[in-house]
């Protein structure tokens, strides 16, 4: 760990050179939106019709979902390893957390992120059963 000694106005000047590098302007990142180190995806579908003609169970919407999350981050410059926090929205979460949580496992084997989730009733494409967020670090 670097120590920083502040002279008389020198933390002025750190203050002054931290804000000139930081900016929360947002720009498209290859399917994430970028804001700074930092990239954010919001909904992610579990099922697609032209990636799969059939809705599928939970296990194959997880796992459709973090792909496509997956390559979404790498196009990005990020990847799962970066991945600082999730949110998932599910429906019918007494059925289908066990099953979805047992893929969404495998994607995040060890040193997992931050997680949330909340039941849903549905989403506009009868059949999804879940839909995922996440925020992820970009160098």
């Amino acid at each position: 760990m670097k120590a920083t000694v502040l002279g008389a106005g020198g933390a002025a000047a750190l203050q002054a050179q931290t804000k000139a590098e930081w900016s929360p302007k947002k720009q498209a990142a290859g399917g994430p939106i970028r804001s700074g180190h930092l990239l954010f995806l919001s909904g992610i579908g579990g099922w697609y019709p032209e990636r799969r003609p059939k809705a599928g169970d939970i296990k194959e919407q997880t796992a459709d979902a973090l792909t496509i999350m997956k390559e979404s981050l790498a196009k990005a410059g990020s990847s799962m390893e970066n991945v600082l926090k999730v949110q998932v929205a599910l429906v019918d979460p007494e059925k289908n957390w066990d099953a979805m949580n047992d893929v969404y496992n495998t994607f995040f084997p060890k040193d997992r992120p931050a997680r949330s989730y909340f039941g849903a009733t549905g989403f506009r494409r009868a059949g999804q059963l879940l839909q995922i967020d996440c925020i992820a670090y970009v160098d």
